[in-house]
């Protein structure tokens, strides 16, 4: 099964003056949002990607533009799925008045019982169970059409990315807060049809390692199986 590659957008506006964005709309990245975004592109440049999959908000939209001006046959896909998580009555408030609302201690303790106040307002549990629904059915989507070698990018957020990252891992949504991700970072999860591989988290570095290797180099034994003694440092 393919490999997606979880970037988080670059640093926002709402990130540099500590607002939670949620959905609201205008929240574009600042100017060293988009030199990082200018950087993935070229971080990404040596990979074979076959597409790329954007939440529609503006910030992740920003974010590949460089990468899709730099490689405009690259399919562009926006999936409201990986959309940021709606904070309801949260949305655009100040993080530090946001720690002192009741709410906040079950946000950091007991996320999988945390649902935003207000009309529009999400529980994280359904975030997470939209965000790997996209997941795998664009794997499945990519695979069909790609190959089970394929590597795409899917740009989104913070708690989305998070929250793969976590069920990447088994791990229950309770412990998803001991995950960080930076603006800009890249996140990989290498996926079978048994069980995940989080090849990096939060990773600012050298990603041409991604790049899949012919197929008689691969390891042997089922594609699902972990490498004993470690892995060698290619897919």
């Amino acid at each position: 099964m393919p490999t997606v590659i979880l970037v988080r957008h670059g640093r926002s506006t709402a990130n540099a003056d500590g607002v939670l964005a949620g959905w609201s709309p205008g929240v574009a990245l600042d100017d060293t949002g988009r030199a990082q975004a200018t950087v993935l592109a070229a971080r990404l440049a040596a990979l074979p990607l076959a597409a790329v999959v954007c939440s529609p908000l503006q910030r992740c939209q920003e974010t590949v533009g460089p990468l899709l001006d730099t490689r405009p046959e690259l399919p562009l896909h926006t999936d409201e799925r990986v959309g940021e998580c709606h904070y309801g009555d949260w949305t655009g408030r100040k993080l530090a008045e946001l720690a002192e609302e009741p709410m906040w201690a079950t946000v950091q303790r007991h996320p999988s019982a945390a649902v935003f106040p207000g009309e529009n307002g999400e529980s994280l549990r359904a975030m997470q169970a939209r965000a790997v629904d996209a997941v795998r059915d664009w794997n499945a989507r990519i695979e069909a059409e790609h190959g089970p070698d394929a590597l795409y990018l899917v740009c989104s957020h913070g708690d989305i990315i998070k929250s793969l990252a976590a069920d990447a891992l088994g791990m229950h949504l309770d412990l998803f807060q001991r995950i960080s991700t930076d603006p800009c970072s890249v996140t990989v999860i290498r996926y079978t049809p048994y069980r995940p591989f989080l090849l990096r988290l939060g990773d600012t570095g050298d990603l041409t390692p991604l790049i899949p290797p012919p197929p008689r180099d691969k390891p042997q034994g089922n594609e699902d199986d972990a490498v004993v003694g470690g892995s060698t440092g290619a897919l």
